[in-house]
């Protein structure tokens, strides 16, 4: 029934491409016009724009037309790179604060310079969310070619570092060229990157970085003292690239900023040599959906006795609580090389959507120490949270939000319900080759991975590569 009306009616994503076709056409219309104009000519029409927003005549969304075809032109000159007519409808989305679901090789990095340029005419700043330091670099300087041509600037943060994008800068040290960078194995991005501080890079008409440097930017600014030592200079306009990742299955996730508490006691230790002594079978329950663990009264019996106390959870015992709850988490819940690794004595959390390891990042409430405690390198100091916010919350702090992902449908009305963001499917520029096969669901583990090497083995007899992606680097290990 409901096929017959949408053949009828057109569906709501077919309503929408018809009525931004217009918008499309008129781009296109400018083309050969523009073809014409010398590259000062081209130049200064980021001037014209900035001045006609100025008057107050004309909003963004009047001259958008001719801003994206000033931006696919530049991009011709600078990239030999043009803007497909899908890519043109990929920018009006994203202008125009939605989602827009782009199949991979779409070309979404060079989709986002139209509505990046026409937001940034304001002066207010644009932020593109990406999902690691190396592709917020490569995207700088990669797209940073054509912003600059057109006169506008380019920041980048990454961890600890912030750079603006120049063309005539060289990195010193060209060692550095040779070296793979740790968190991903990509070639280390610098030529073009000249360091500047965090308030510079959110000066520029345009920034690239992730979603935790932006995130701990804005708790780091709200514990300063002095207004003008905050970095960030608003929230006007943030295109989040792979959106889904980060706000649907990282939404809940906090970003905390904590400082050692003095208080801080061996106990972790301790408990580190309780724990191993209890019985998984009658000890406590796991609940591995939830991440929790539970004692049964023979597992809080047997914790009772070892402590030699008659009841745990008098207010003699409460302080053994918090120690004893999180080493159980420890043992039970949290595997080496899947959740965490150890390494020069530390223990070095893995983002579990990524599978990159993340350095100087620490689990809260006393976890990341029963940890340590567990695999028996020095315990740090336990600390105290001086500042917390979820990406659902930070995100939520802009006034316009638009975002880019190849799997967005499947969540849309989650975006809709908690973000008021609408996803609009863009059609691909050439009719889709790939095969997207049905989920294959088995009984086992051990089952799926035995038909996961069976695959492996039969496409590389044919000569044909496979990409097999993991959650955790102990998978990958036991595949490899």
């Amino acid at each position: 029934m409901m096929s017959i009306l949408d053949r009828f009616f057109g569906n709501a994503n077919d309503k929408y491409l018809k009525k931004i076709q217009g918008l499309v056409d008129k781009i296109n219309s400018l083309e050969k016009e523009l073809e014409k104009e010398s590259d000062q000519q081209l130049k200064e029409k980021t001037k014209e724009f900035k001045r006609r927003l100025a008057e107050g005549k004309e909003s963004l969304d009047d001259i958008l037309p001719e801003a994206f075809a000033v931006v696919r032109e530049a991009a011709k000159r600078t990239l030999g790179q043009r803007h497909f007519d899908v890519q043109l409808i990929g920018g009006i989305v994203l202008h125009q604060g939605k989602i827009a679901e782009m199949k991979t090789g779409e070309g979404k990095t060079l989709t986002a310079t139209l509505p990046l340029y026409l937001n940034a005419l304001t002066g207010k700043g644009c932020h593109l969310v990406t999902v690691n330091d190396y592709l917020a670099r490569r995207d700088t300087v990669w797209m940073g070619q054509i912003y600059h041509f057109l006169g506008l600037s380019v920041g980048c943060l990454n961890h600890e570092q912030s750079f603006l994008y120049d063309p005539e800068y060289k990195k010193p040290d060209q060692e550095k060229d040779r070296i793979r960078d740790e968190m991903g194995s990509f070639k280390v991005v610098e030529d073009y990157l000249r360091p500047c501080s965090r308030k510079d890079a959110y000066l520029a008409d345009i920034t690239y970085g992730t979603n935790n440097e932006f995130g701990f930017d804005y708790l780091r600014d709200n514990m300063v003292y002095d207004l003008k030592d905050q970095v960030q200079r608003g929230f006007n306009f943030a295109i989040i690239d792979e959106i889904d990742s980060i706000l649907i299955d990282e939404a809940r996730t906090p970003l905390i900023i904590s400082a050692p508490d003095t208080e801080s006691s061996n106990w972790y230790q301790e408990f580190a040599r309780i724990i191993p002594r209890l019985n998984p079978k009658t000890d406590y329950e796991i609940d591995e959906k939830m991440k929790a663990v539970t004692l049964t009264e023979s597992g809080i019996d047997k914790i009772e006795r070892i402590l030699g106390m008659d009841n745990i959870y008098e207010q003699k015992g409460i302080k053994y609580l918090h120690h004893l709850e999180q080493a159980l988490r420890a043992e039970t819940l949290f595997k080496r090389d899947r959740d965490y690794i150890v390494k020069n004595g530390q223990v070095i959390i893995i983002d579990e959507f990524t599978g990159r390891l993340m350095p100087g990042r620490r689990w809260s409430g006393g976890l990341h120490q029963a940890i340590e405690a567990k695999e028996g390198v020095r315990v740090q100091p336990e600390s105290l949270t001086l500042a917390s916010i979820t990406f659902q919350n930070y995100f939520r702090l802009y006034k316009k939000l638009a975002g880019m992902t190849g799997t967005a449908v499947t969540s849309a009305e989650e975006f809709d319900k908690v973000y008021k963001l609408e996803v609009i499917v863009v059609p691909t520029n050439k009719p889709m080759i790939r095969k997207d096969l049905p989920d294959r669901v088995y009984k086992t583990e051990r089952a799926k991975f035995r038909a996961i090497i069976k695959e492996i083995k039969e496409r590389h007899s044919r000569g044909q590569p496979i990409l097999v992606g993991t959650r955790s680097v102990e998978k990958n290990e036991y595949i490899g």
